[in-house]
């Protein structure tokens, strides 16, 4: 399974469109809802950028806007090893 960080806040509705859009992933993606207000630091990295997905394992990020055909251009060869 292919671990993503979503990183937002509450009462983003482009944070709720970003989720939507992974709907159709999420028998082979999880992924972790992180509150940027939750940390002054990641206020100060993402609160003009949300939402941004975020892969643990290499660092990638991927900004909004993006739909299913850019998440799966984005996850490569990762999502094709996990289906």
């Amino acid at each position: 399974m292919i671990q993503l960080n979503l990183y937002g806040t509450l009462g983003c509705h482009l944070c709720e469109a970003a989720l939507a859009e992974l709907a159709p992933l999420m028998t082979d993606v999880q992924v972790n809802q992180v509150d940027i207000a939750d940390s002054n630091e990641l206020m100060a990295r993402y609160q003009l950028r949300i939402p941004v997905l975020q892969r643990p394992d290499s660092g990638a990020e991927l900004d909004w806007p993006f739909d299913l055909a850019s998440l799966m251009v984005w996850l490569g060869d990762s999502l094709r090893e996990e289906g």
